[in-house]
């Protein structure tokens, strides 16, 4: 038989195992839920994704926003979704890691409901003040809160929410007691300290620039364990005297635990790829962010490390919430 003849018949045979080859790709349109309201970093981070992703998958990739209850409703959604790689979460550093130690009864659970596809950007908290505080630095201002022990007031968006924490963990590595005062979001929260009705704040860096540029508001430290792009001139928590301190806000793409490893595959190159994307670098930056891409197994790591610090700064705070 002719080399031709044998290739002839060989290549039915050869055609189901290419097929199988082929990588994965969505057969419908794809939904990122965002279990917060839109205008936030976490809204802003899935967007920018979604239009990149969407040209890469061949499928329209759409936000979804669901919010609710410190974010746990759209990710209870995700959690109990289809495991087809068509409904993706755009997860939280409340969402993966915090929100297990604060609320009791949580109705899925974020190990074993939730598989990583990639860790994307993260974003610092800082610690402002209003000018009349009379702190230079963040040592003077530990140094006030020791000297007048309650007194001090310090304000986050909400319970539970990443500047809450990172408070309390500021208070529990320093030892000292500052008064924590929730708001309902940075826009409720904002006019206080412009006013001085409240002295410091501890949230996400971001929307606080503009008034500090303007002299409106001082800023005394963020809490990344290196120096912000944004304000290249405000020292780390670390560098004011608090080794080793990191708490920063992250973002990143989860899906239903028993999704099969070949989507989650798929799903996390096509992450790193626009993530790699100089565009996307740029348009995370605008909104404050830095890329910090982990793959699936790296962001797996990283979440159990959070993990153990978040663990111990909410049952030394005593947080509880329903």
């Amino acid at each position: 038989m002719s080399i031709t003849r044998r290739l002839a018949l060989a290549l039915p045979a050869l055609i189901p195992a290419a097929a199988l080859a082929q990588p994965w790709a969505p057969a419908r349109p794809v939904r990122i839920i965002v279990p917060f309201t839109g205008g936030g970093a976490t809204d802003a981070t899935a967007r920018i994704l979604a239009e990149r992703l969407t040209a890469a998958m061949g499928q329209p990739v759409v936000v979804d926003n669901r919010p609710g209850a410190g974010g746990n409703l759209g990710t209870d959604m995700v959690a109990k979704a289809d495991p087809d790689g068509h409904t993706l979460l755009m997860g939280t550093i409340g969402t993966a890691s915090i929100n297990q130690f604060l609320y009791p009864r949580l109705p899925w659970n974020p190990q074993a409901d939730l598989a990583q596809v990639a860790l994307v950007n993260s974003v610092t908290n800082a610690i402002i003040v209003n000018p009349a505080v009379p702190a230079n630095t963040l040592a003077e201002l530990l140094a006030l809160a020791r000297a007048r022990p309650g007194a001090l007031n310090y304000a986050t968006p909400g319970n539970g929410t990443s500047g809450h924490m990172c408070g309390e963990y500021l208070k529990f590595r320093t030892r000292t007691d500052l008064t924590h005062v929730p708001f309902r979001g940075t826009g409720a929260l904002m006019p206080e300290l412009l006013s001085g009705r409240v002295e410091v704040a501890v949230d996400n860096l971001p929307a606080y620039i503009p008034h500090i540029r303007a002299g409106a508001l001082r800023i005394l430290a963020v809490t990344s364990r290196d120096r912000w792009f944004a304000v290249p001139e405000a020292p780390t928590v670390g560098q004011s005297g608090v080794e080793g301190f990191e708490a920063v806000a992250w973002f990143g793409i989860q899906a239903p635990a028993r999704t099969p490893a070949p989507i989650l595959a798929r799903w996390t190159e096509a992450v790193r790829a626009a993530c790699a994307e100089p565009s996307v670098i740029a348009r995370f930056r605008e909104i404050g962010a830095e890329g910090t891409f982990l793959d699936g197994p790296g962001f797996d790591r990283f979440i159990a490390a959070e993990n153990e610090k978040w663990r111990e700064v909410v049952r030394v705070a005593g947080i509880r919430l329903e």
